[in-house]
């Protein structure tokens, strides 16, 4: 048996707020970020809205002359663990700094910096293009400038495993912890790509919803009325310790990481599979070494998309029969969108406020229940409940899925 793994430290920044109070005040009021996109002219685009965050002001921890050589994703998750860190209130100094690792997911990155370098270079103004360009996109660079910028000298990585890189890079992370590698790791997600290559190439294969005429209500999980998600961005970030390392130091415990699922569709390349989220789940469960009646809220991958929403329903009857039943369950991309890699680090920030605060946050815009998704989604209205034990779902393009657990500590 491993060591046991908590979290300590939760930040984010998202369309809900830049903060993890402001996120927070926002999801439980069921108060949404979506809107019509203002980061460039969507007229004439299939889909004209996204979830963008808003008021950001990244110099109030990044030094200005720095932002030129970072990706927007880069600065959010340098945001959201400057947060973390204070809220986990720790230092990374010499002391433990080569027992602090860095692994945070990214899906894609910077796509605006990589189409409008690309621009540059197709009407032959190379020489405008910045030497930080590559440096400023490249995925692991989220990972990278964390450690430099906070000074960790542990495992310094990134995951892309598209809409699952938040919970691969949090469970992956929790076992590191686990087999003695590192006394913590600061993990979750990032992304930046609300851009017209981003939503052009979405909307080319109708993943997107085109509700252009009611933006604030487009991303509807589990009505009958959803015709597909709406673009996210922001970045969500855990400080996962080993629980010895975090009690001698006295930190305030919030959270055990108990358990972490994953699998494989091996069925298609965008459409959704019945087992693999169902394998998923279970071997979370195995690894908690929990029963399914132990779950008592599930914050679901629930993108708003016709065949996904659905299915993951239909997965968590699979796997938890009759208990499916008095699950609490939530799609809260309805409030902060679909940030595709960093989805799962802002879903995690969010689940962990709600265990700790006894409110489940609501799936917001549920018109007309579709039939198929009759367990309790938590429609419009968030609800106080009992939440001792979390599981939060991310399945992503190419049939990747990965599953976390998280119990209330005691």
């Amino acid at each position: 048996m491993g060591r046991k793994v908590v979290v300590t430290g939760i930040g984010t920044v998202n369309a809900l707020g830049n903060s993890l109070a402001e996120s927070w005040k926002n999801a439980a009021a069921g108060i949404g970020g979506i809107d019509t996109i203002t980061k460039f002219d969507a007229t004439g685009f299939r889909s004209q809205m996204a979830a963008e965050v808003k008021g950001f002001d990244p110099s109030a921890v990044i030094p200005h002359k720095e932002l030129k050589k970072m990706g927007l994703f880069i600065q959010y998750s340098l945001y959201a663990t400057k947060e973390a860190l204070d809220h986990a209130n720790l230092e990374i100094n010499e002391e433990i700094a080569e027992s602090v690792g860095v692994l945070v997911g990214v899906g894609i990155g910077d796509l605006d910096y990589i189409y409008k370098t690309s621009v540059l270079i197709h009407e032959g103004d190379q020489r405008k293009v910045s030497p930080f360009f590559i440096p400023a996109t490249l995925p692991n660079m989220a990972s990278g400038q964390i450690s430099i910028f906070f000074g960790a000298k542990n495992y310094n990585a990134s995951v892309v495993s598209a809409c699952s890189s938040s919970n691969h890079s949090i469970g992956d992370s929790a076992r590191i912890i686990e087999r003695g590698d590192a006394n913590v790791m600061i993990c979750g997600g990032s992304e930046s790509t609300i851009c017209s290559l981003a939503i052009g190439g979405f909307s080319a294969m109708r993943a997107l919803s085109f509700r252009n005429d009611t933006p604030k209500t487009a991303s509807r999980p589990y009505d009958i009325g959803r015709d597909g998600f709406v673009l996210g961005e922001g970045s969500g970030i855990l400080v996962l310790e080993d629980e010895e390392f975090a009690k001698k130091r006295g930190a305030k415990i919030y959270a055990e990481m108990l358990g972490y699922g994953y699998s494989a569709d091996s069925h298609h390349m965008t459409a959704p599979s019945l087992e693999g989220p169902a394998k998923s789940m279970r071997m979370a469960l195995k690894n908690a070494k929990m029963e399914a009646s132990e779950i008592d809220y599930i914050n679901a991958h629930g993108t708003s998309t016709p065949l996904g929403d659905k299915n993951e329903i239909k997965a968590i009857k699979v796997v938890f029969g009759e208990d499916a039943k008095r699950l609490s369950i939530s799609a809260t991309k309805s409030m902060h969108g679909h940030a595709l890699g960093g989805a799962g680090g802002i879903e995690a920030a969010i689940s962990l406020k709600a265990m700790q605060e006894g409110i489940v946050p609501p799936t917001i815009n549920i018109e007309n229940l579709d039939p198929e998704c009759d367990l309790d989604v938590t429609p419009n209205k968030a609800k106080e409940r009992k939440i001792d034990v979390i599981m939060s779902n991310s399945f992503g393009f190419g049939g990747t899925n990965a599953t976390l657990i998280f119990k209330k500590y005691s």
